[in-house]
């Protein structure tokens, strides 16, 4: 499959885009050699294993999503504020992200 310089200008328009002859013909050209690989991959049997998608299923790691406790923490805020470095009232102290000029 070949592009046209006729669509090559209309993409172009599409895009707002402008482009001297000796562009649009090097567009042509790569733009037809890419359709042309595209046609090839087109023709390939591909044939699908669905052994393999249970197999990869098996092997999810990731945790289930749950929630913690009624306030939605999987942690004991309690505990994590009595070891923190600093806090402020029930909150972490962090030091800042953006400095002030």
């Amino acid at each position: 499959m070949s592009i046209s310089r006729k669509e090559i200008k209309h993409i172009a328009q599409l895009a707002r885009l402008s482009f001297s002859d000796k562009q649009i013909r090097i567009f042509q050209e790569e733009l037809s050699a890419i359709l042309r690989y595209i046609d090839k991959l087109k023709k390939v049997k591909v044939e699908i294993n669905n052994g393999n998608l249970s197999k990869r299923e098996q092997l999810n790691v990731f945790r289930r999503d749950e929630r913690g406790d009624k306030k939605g923490y999987s942690y004991d805020k309690g505990k994590l504020l009595k070891v923190a470095p600093e806090k402020k009232d029930n909150f972490f102290k962090v030091p800042p992200v953006f400095n002030k000029k």
